[in-house]
């Protein structure tokens, strides 16, 4: 945690809801769902939920009611902010989450903490994730508040909590609701306690209803959004998502190199999937896919590369050499119209183009500086993570 973690400290235990004038405000509409979808389709890195249930969503809040993205400037310092996500795995064929539910999870964190909710913040960037929070503003009168956990998407919940899990005595609140009803997988749950085994504790509520949940957790302060959140990275997505729009008629090659010119990345391939091996792990997706890069000789052990994901993609290597280390962006798309693929669409025989971009241009909450925090990455994939953060 920086020098300010006590100051962020002080704004969690002092937050209460807005009354103030919100003076700065950006109307949602649905061109501005459709460029934050596709741009951060791209910001999710393998993961950060599926696109089309996040455009779905976003359009729900824009027939809803007028609904707003704020800067975590516009509001008091002491407004509480929550932050709501969808956890599990996204390749999980018997998930089920209503609209519904979202909002019950921030209803249900509202009744545990005795609080008052003034603003909705995502967890991170992503094709669905950018548009969290987006739907349940609508019904509720909130707005959006422009300070994720996260600027890209990342797989385990606490990498999302913003410095929280390095506060002494810090108790965390989450609720997670989803599955089925009719097939008796529906789960409501709220839990309170360390930060760290809550989390494990939604991460297998999603396993129980069938591989997803609708949460909601860990109140804030606007103030420590402000200073330990990603401000500023849902208008990254949707800038990222306007340059990718632009390009489309051109081709997918196009569309690639628009967000690799924004991100300040590289685009590699086209690549093809020759093997890919998933399995589903704890309320994960955890596997690797094997790449042959069509540019090389396929002959050459040069052509090919390895890619590994646990949710979102961890790490990218050629010939045994290193080329980029989670929380570094890798993003696979489609050749032919540049549409981001998540690590659960791919499939043996595709072939794509390979977004790389280092993590230094990225914005990032701080979690993801917390190196303790990358051990279970190693664990999970048998990849060194840690010494590559530097």
């Amino acid at each position: 945690m920086t020098s300010s973690g006590r100051q962020c400290y002080f704004c969690i235990v002092t937050g209460h809801l807005a009354t103030e004038m919100i003076t700065t405000k950006t109307g949602i509409t649905r061109g501005l769902v459709d460029q934050a979808v596709l741009g951060g389709a791209v910001l999710g890195g393998g993961g950060g939920g599926h696109p089309e249930i996040g455009r779905r969503l976003g359009y729900l809040a824009v027939e809803i009611s007028k609904t707003w993205l704020v800067d975590s400037d516009d509001l008091p310092e002491e407004t509480w902010l929550l932050m709501v996500s969808l956890v599990g795995a996204p390749a999980a064929r018997t998930q089920y989450v209503e609209p519904a539910h979202f909002v019950k999870a921030v209803r249900l964190v509202e009744e545990t903490a005795d609080i008052k909710v003034g603003g909705l913040i995502t967890n991170e960037a992503g094709g669905l994730a950018t548009i969290n929070g987006w739907f349940q503003a609508a019904l509720l009168g909130l707005p959006v508040v422009d300070a994720p956990g996260n600027g890209r998407a990342h797989p385990t919940g606490v990498m999302g909590s913003m410095g929280l899990e390095e506060e002494a005595g810090y108790v965390s609140i989450q609720a997670a609701v989803g599955g089925d009803p009719e097939s008796s997988t529906y789960v409501e749950m709220t839990v309170r306690g360390d930060l760290t085994r809550c989390a494990s504790l939604v991460r297998q509520a999603s396993v129980q209803a069938g591989g997803m949940v609708a949460v909601a957790r860990n109140p804030v302060s606007a103030g420590y959004a402000r200073k330990c959140g990603a401000v500023g990275a849902i208008r990254q997505a949707i800038r990222l998502g306007e340059a990718m729009s632009v390009a489309k008629p051109l081709g997918g090659l196009a569309v690639a190199e628009s967000a690799a010119r924004f991100l300040g990345g590289r685009v590699l391939g086209p690549v093809k999937v020759s093997s890919l091996h998933l399995t589903a792990a704890g309320g994960f997706d955890l596997g690797k896919a094997d790449l042959i890069d069509l540019g090389e000789a396929r002959s050459s052990e040069e052509a090919l590369l390895e890619l590994t994901f646990l949710n979102e993609y961890m790490t990218l290597e050629k010939g045994g050499k290193r080329l980029a280390t989670f929380p570094d962006l890798l993003t696979t798309l489609e050749t032919k119209s540049g549409t981001p693929l998540s690590s659960a669409e791919l499939q043996e025989g595709q072939e794509l183009f390979l977004l790389v971009v280092p993590k230094k241009n990225l914005i990032l909450g701080s979690s993801l500086r917390n190196r303790n925090l990358y051990s279970v990455l190693e664990e999970a994939t048998g990849k060194e993570i840690v010494r590559f953060l530097s």
